[in-house]
């Protein structure tokens, strides 16, 4: 049976069984949208962790998880786009117009769940979560893959289909290869 959690100090260790050593990706851990580029890349690894765990002890808005019974088998990151340093300052992702949104800015799922539904699924989560905390608009910035068979490191932000699946529109294409879509209350 799959479920939904949100990321808090209960969870968080169910976050790191997810995400390995590795923080995800090569020391991710969730920091990439959060830091600016410098900031990022000097803390790869355990101080992005550090960082990481230290939002969750704020109790700040961060993303949710998904279940496979009990253990944990995908997240969405997904935060108000304000507190997203890379994202408000990104010139291919700038802001549309003057409008509050929170932005889901990754998704990350364990490899033995991939291609069976489970994204669009935690991305529908992830909006119920968003909106219990006050949001009314969310956006995504999703990938259009080029080719059939994308590696999942080059996936981490999402398909397009997916969104559409979960009922976000499409807005702007700012490339040829990414969207930014939304999903309104």
């Amino acid at each position: 049976m799959i479920g939904f959690k949100p990321l808090n100090l209960e969870t968080w260790q169910d976050l790191q069984i997810l995400f390995g050593d590795n923080g995800a990706c090569g020391g991710c851990w969730c920091m990439t949208w959060r830091l600016t580029h410098k900031e990022y890349e000097s803390n790869k690894g355990a101080n992005n962790k550090i960082k990481f765990y230290n939002l969750i002890k704020e109790r700040l808005p961060l993303g949710v998880l998904a279940y496979y019974n009990d253990f944990p088998i995908g997240w969405c990151s997904i935060s108000p786009r304000k507190s997203l340093i890379r994202l408000e300052n990104s010139k291919l992702f700038k802001r549309i117009d003057d409008k509050p949104v929170w932005s889901i800015t990754c998704l990350f799922i364990h490899k033995n769940y991939r291609k069976k539904g489970l994204s669009t699924r935690i991305i529908r989560a992830a909006v119920n979560y968003a909106f219990e905390n006050g949001a009314s608009i969310i956006e995504a910035y999703p990938i259009i893959p080029k080719v059939n068979e994308m590696p999942a490191v080059f996936a981490w932000v999402g398909f397009v289909n997916s969104f559409i699946q979960a009922g976000f529109k499409k807005i702007t294409q700012p490339s040829e290869t990414r969207f930014i879509m939304r999903f309104e209350k």
